[in-house]
């Protein structure tokens, strides 16, 4: 089942069962995949471009969170949470640090870096191992954590 079909049947659930918080993190995503099928020209998008659209839907979401926090205002805040927890259910398992750190540290050995100037090479194979896997921000850390060793 695609990714558009599986948000199609969560929305019917979500409006039965009257989950607000649900629906509306659902339509979200269904806006963004149909942007994506008519931005694209073939109408069609990969299991790729899913997971890098919701990734996108959840940084958004997480940059507004940081937001409202810093102005104290929790109930907008609350609903992003909301949303964030719904996308989250789509996106593949996120490692945690001290799985990055191993597959990170294994990937500067493997390219040979040594020195923070070498953090673009270190990344752009990082960000192919790891896509979808782990967000940019806390890969970059970690591979300037590392290289600063």
């Amino acid at each position: 089942m695609s990714l558009e079909q599986n948000i199609m049947a969560q929305m019917k659930d979500a409006m039965k069962a009257k989950d607000e918080a649900g629906l509306r993190g659902l339509r979200a995503i269904k806006a963004a995949i149909l942007l994506a099928k008519t931005a694209g020209g073939s109408g069609e998008i990969t299991a790729d471009d899913e997971i890098k659209l919701l990734q996108k839907l959840v940084k958004q979401r997480k940059d507004s969170l940081d937001i409202f926090r810093q102005q104290n205002r929790t109930d907008l805040a609350q609903k992003e949470e909301e949303e964030i927890a719904i996308i989250e259910k789509f996106l593949p398992k996120q490692m945690d640090a001290e799985e990055l750190k191993t597959i990170i540290a294994a990937i500067i050995a493997e390219t040979g870096a040594s020195s923070p100037a070498d953090m673009g090479k270190v990344m752009g194979v990082a960000s192919k191992q790891l896509a979808g896997q782990a967000d940019g921000k806390t890969i970059s850390a970690v591979v300037k954590e590392l290289l600063s060793k």
